[in-house]
């Protein structure tokens, strides 16, 4: 990702991804009034909703998890990538093209021992917080405003990690 500056040195606010791993935000997207990004917003909560009535969000859940205690979260978790496999499966078999037409490509990713590291610490993370990211917001939802700090911790892990990614074993 990179960061356009302006002449004077100061940061400007747009900037592009240009990556076949990352999503790419079209800036007429961003720049479009609030009333058309609204669905974004409501699908959003929906999925909070149903991460919470789930339970998936509930730290005592994940702790039953790494405890080996409960099958629930292992069982979320296996039916979200069974659900996963199927869709790719049926997205190649189809050659199912996005709303704006275009193809989906799948490319094989390289494996590298950072990627070993690095489950190791998103999961022991997970383990102590009692929360990885995609429900942090949930969680904030539902009172739990403990989680604030695993969310700004979430926020710098991902700064430090920008920073220095080009330093890091490949």
């Amino acid at each position: 990702m990179s960061v356009n500056k302006t002449t004077n040195n100061t940061a400007n606010t747009d900037f592009e991804i240009r990556s076949e791993n990352a999503m790419c935000v079209n800036k007429s997207e961003l720049d479009a009034p609030l009333a058309s990004n609204i669905k974004y917003a409501i699908i959003g909560i929906l999925f909070g909703i149903v991460f919470v009535k789930a339970e998936i969000v509930s730290w005592f859940r994940i702790q039953e998890m790494f405890r080996l205690e409960s099958f629930h979260m292992y069982g979320v978790i296996g039916s979200a990538v069974v659900v996963g496999m199927i869709s790719v499966f049926i997205i190649k078999k189809f050659k199912i093209k996005t709303l704006q037409g275009e193809p989906i490509s799948f490319t094989p990713k390289t494996f590298n021992k950072g990627q070993i590291f690095g489950g190791l610490m998103f999961g022991l993370g997970w383990a102590i917080t009692g929360a990885c990211p995609g429900p942090l917001f949930a969680q904030i939802g539902t009172g739990a405003t403990v989680i604030i700090v695993t969310l700004l911790s979430a926020i710098a892990g991902t700064w430090v990690y920008g920073k220095f990614r080009d330093y890091l074993p490949h």
